[in-house]
């Protein structure tokens, strides 16, 4: 492993112990019961999207070592999983400020998008090599 799947392995596997953490304030936000039904929703949900999206993108990460995408490639995908990971996740997040739901939506949608192209750019160096 080198370059930037290393790199972005790296970036992710340290990002988990972060995601955990947020489980134990998720119990102690939960516990308090000070946010609304839909912020804590929103909380929940910002949350899990976040630990399943990252072990989705250390998995991708390894598929995408073993295909025949340049470096250039492998480079943008790796930025497009960083990125979608954190508009997905983050999107919900902002959801629980204000005023910001449409803005959290988009940025949901955005991190999607970005999200997809990774893996359907992966998909297509595995199945090109």
């Amino acid at each position: 492993m080198e370059g930037p799947i290393k790199l972005f392995t790296v970036i992710a596997l340290v990002s988990l112990p972060t995601v955990m953490y947020g489980g134990y304030a998720l119990m102690g936000v939960l516990r308090d019961k000070k946010l609304t039904e839909h912020q804590r929703g929103m909380f929940r949900a910002g949350h899990a999207h976040a630990g399943v999206l990252l072990v989705l993108a250390l998995v991708a990460l390894q598929i995408l070592g073993r295909t025949g995408l340049p470096d250039t490639a492998r480079w943008i995908v790796c930025f497009l999983l960083l990125f979608g990971v954190l508009a997905q996740s983050g999107g919900f997040f902002l959801h629980l400020a204000p005023g910001k739901g449409k803005l959290g939506g988009r940025v949901t949608s955005a991190g999607a998008v970005l999200l997809g192209a990774a893996i359907l750019t992966t998909a297509y160096g595995v199945a090109f090599p």
